[in-house]
């Protein structure tokens, strides 16, 4: 808070305020006059006092908790749509003028308790991604309400006249106000082309203000504020006045029957979603345009705690409202003072000029209303028509429309969350949830074979099928995903699924894995999951999972690897006949004479050659070398493993090898000369022959042949393996 007023000295923030207070005070008195008019015309000034309440306590509130800068809250257009449609549906219910104030204000209170829930339980970060086609029928439907409940007041029709009757009788109108409504329209659609200084609503009041003194002067009645329904009135801040009343109010609050408290729960949650769309809504505008970033969470928290005080002292609640915040963008505002500006200017300009409100004409805040909500009708999906792709989201968007004028806003509440699950099942059922299909034989695994090996298993490898999943394996995408493996159940001896790219895991998905298994296990075939994790994005353990949901109950039909690459070469190592006795089984170190690279030499050859090689050790998990190192010698491994890892940036490496017994690494650095490329590390205990460079050059002026030998024998492991990995370079750039 200290942190906070020491930023006021800043002019942007001051004037940015101030500018943001010119928008938002009158769009709040309008709405306070809309959904009290809505008990009775001679609520209206209530409701002015009720909006001036609201934009003063929620600016200040919801700026000083809040943590966005630069945002304005006030009240707002779904506020007004909701409450103004609350209290005509409890109107025509015969619930009595003086409860339906005090349900409203339980209303606000409920709507923020739900706001910080919703903070605290971080729905605010999931607000925001409702879809577009959803929150485009909320705010038309909106928008399409606020009009059409200010149509009867822009015309000066009978309060109990119904809209259609009041738009076919033209003898029922006042000219009065339609002439004041009209001027003030016309200058709030034309302001914005002649003048960026002033806020349109100003000049709309202004012109609206001047149109009905000009008319009075033809009407001596409309100088009267006594029984004239064409203003605001008096707003009662003193005396048996405003505060008395609401306090009144919470007395009466035990005379309430329980079944009209439980009844506001349904509107206050469908509050709380709209103002905090609302609210979001406004601030990933301005994240956008400041590139900055706002806490979701904590806005909620704080908006909902303002729209709870707003509403106990009987403002109406409100939301960070995108015109005001724009204003106050554009005036230079910088911090979180500008919202508190926003609010004291709002309650000293009130306080300064209430009698200067009474006069305001109800026709001319009902024209302010009519434009705001003209212009939050979406138009956008109209062009979801011409095209077959999106003739659906155009549907979603008029049936939330619909909903929301034939039943309510609780009703396109729901109709909203309905069309929202329809809409992701379409995006997930409409996609592919196998990314890749390979056979073992196209896509190896990163342990380097020799070159016998490597034809067994290009024989044989069509025998395991790889697939590699991706997005969410769920209820709507497990009858796609059996469709596309059961060609190869009947065939192939192993199954890998890799589980890399899934994002969510459901019991549905669970029971079509046991299915699999049991197809497989029928034909003593196998089914292996990779990339079996812990943690998916939505934080469940799949590994549990899987147990729990009976996947792994048959655990010789079901093997899982942390990694694709480990499956793979497990089952290489089955195609080629290897056991796990086998692999356990600790392996012989290999002499010169053993390796494949010197087979048929002759043994004073080989002697020379052992003289100039050094033999070394290495543990599990010890760094042989690292990338960037100098170094020119080969490694030629007697037992154990190495791998290979090659490095990505930020720190982060990737397996791309693995050499056993009998094979080589190092050549690159060997044949160049340059810094190393890689890591290289230990997998297991592991004993090197090690020829260096220099070393090389020696052998090569005595024994010629046996030097260009192993250099053929180089180069042509070398090449082996580019063209296997340009193989598989290939087959992954054709998918």
């Amino acid at each position: 808070m200290r942190e906070t007023f020491k930023k006021l000295y800043q002019a942007g923030d001051f004037w940015g305020g101030l500018a943001a207070m010119l928008v938002a005070l009158p769009a709040a008195i309008a709405f306070g006059v809309t959904i009290y008019s809505a008990i009775a015309p001679g609520h209206a000034a209530l409701g002015a006092l009720a909006g001036i309440i609201g934009a003063a306590a929620i600016g200040l509130i919801a700026s000083t908790f809040g943590g966005t800068d630069r945002l304005i809250s006030a009240p707002c257009a779904p506020a007004a749509a909701l409450l103004s449609a609350f209290a005509i549906e409890l109107l025509h219910q015969g619930v009595p003028g003086g409860n339906i104030i005090l349900l409203l204000l339980l209303l606000g209170v409920l709507a923020g308790l739900f706001q910080i829930l919703f903070g605290f339980v971080g729905i605010g970060r999931l607000i925001k991604y409702i879809p577009y086609p959803v929150v485009s029928g909320y705010m038309t439907g909106v928008g399409l309400i606020i009009v059409g409940s200010q149509v009867l007041k822009l015309l000066g029709t009978p309060a109990d006249t119904r809209l259609h009757e009041a738009v076919a009788s033209p003898e029922l109108w006042d000219w009065r106000a339609v002439a004041v409504g009209a001027t003030t329209m016309l200058v709030m659609w034309l302001a914005p082309r002649l003048t960026s200084r002033l806020p349109a609503t100003i000049l709309g009041i202004a012109a609206g203000l001047l149109c009905y003194f000009g008319l009075a002067l033809q009407d001596e009645s409309l100088l009267r504020m006594a029984d004239n329904d064409l203003i605001i009135g008096p707003l009662g801040a003193s005396g048996q006045g405003y505060f008395q009343a609401i306090t009144a109010r919470w007395y009466e609050i035990g005379d309430l029957r329980l079944a009209q408290v439980a009844a506001l729960l349904g509107n206050a949650l469908t509050l709380a979603v709209l103002l905090s769309i609302d609210t979001l809504k406004t601030c990933v505008v301005l994240d956008q345009m400041t590139r900055s970033q706002h806490n979701p969470n904590r806005e909620l928290i704080a908006q909902g705690v303002a729209n709870i005080a707003s509403s106990s002292i009987g403002g109406i609640p409100g939301a960070g409202t995108m015109g005001a915040t724009l204003v106050n963008l554009s005036s230079g505002a910088t911090t979180r003072a500008s919202g508190l500006i926003e609010g004291l200017s709002a309650l000293v300009f009130a306080l300064m000029l209430s009698s200067f409100i009474a006069w305001i004409p109800v026709a001319a805040l009902a024209g302010i209303l009519i434009v705001v909500g003209i212009r939050m009708i979406d138009r956008g999906p109209l062009r979801f028509i011409q095209s077959s792709a999106t003739v659906f989201d155009f549907g979603v968007v008029v049936t939330v429309v619909v909903v929301a004028l034939s039943i309510g806003l609780i009703a396109a509440s729901a109709a909203g969350v309905a069309l929202a699950i329809i809409l992701f099942l379409r995006e997930q059922i409409g996609g592919s949830v196998v990314r890749h299909k390979f056979y073992v034989n196209q896509m190896s695994s990163n342990w380097h074979r020799p070159e016998a090996e490597t034809r067994i298993l290009g024989q044989k490898g069509d025998q395991a099928v790889i697939f590699e999943l991706q997005g969410s394996l769920f209820f709507g995408t497990t009858q796609q995903l059996y469709a596309e493996l059961e060609p190869e159940l009947r065939s192939r001896s192993f199954v890998i699924l890799d589980l890399k790219r899934v994002q969510s895991v459901d019991v549905t998905a669970a029971h079509l894995l046991c299915q699999v298994r049991d197809v497989l296990a029928e034909r003593q075939a196998l089914l292996i999951l990779s990339n079996v994790r812990e943690n998916l994005p939505n934080n469940r353990n799949l590994r549990e999972f899987l147990e729990q949901t009976g996947v792994m109950d048959i655990p010789e039909a079901v093997r899982l690897f942390g990694e694709l690459d480990s499956a793979i070469e497990w089952v290489e190592d089955r195609l080629l006949g290897a056991s796990e006795q086998a692999a356990a089984e600790p392996e012989t170190p290999l002499e010169i004479a053993d390796m494949e690279l010197f087979k048929h030499r002759k043994d004073e050859t080989l002697a020379d050659l052992e003289t100039r090689l050094v033999k070394r050790h290495y543990a599990a998990g010890e760094v042989v070398y690292s990338c960037g190192e100098a170094g020119d010698a080969i490694y030629l491994i007697r037992s154990g493993t190495v791998k290979i890892f090659a490095p990505l940036g930020g720190g982060r490496t990737r397996h791309v090898a693995t050499f056993g017994r009998g094979d080589f690494f190092g050549g690159l650095a060997f044949l160049d000369g340059l810094p190393r490329g890689n890591d290289a590390i230990a997998a297991s205990d592991a004993e090197f022959f090690v020829l260096s460079q220099e070393q090389f050059d020696q052998l090569t002026d005595e024994h010629k042949k046996l030097a260009l030998t192993l250099l053929k024998a180089l180069s042509r492991s070398l090449a082996l393996r580019l063209r296997h990995a340009d193989t598989e370079n290939a087959m992954l750039q054709e998918y």
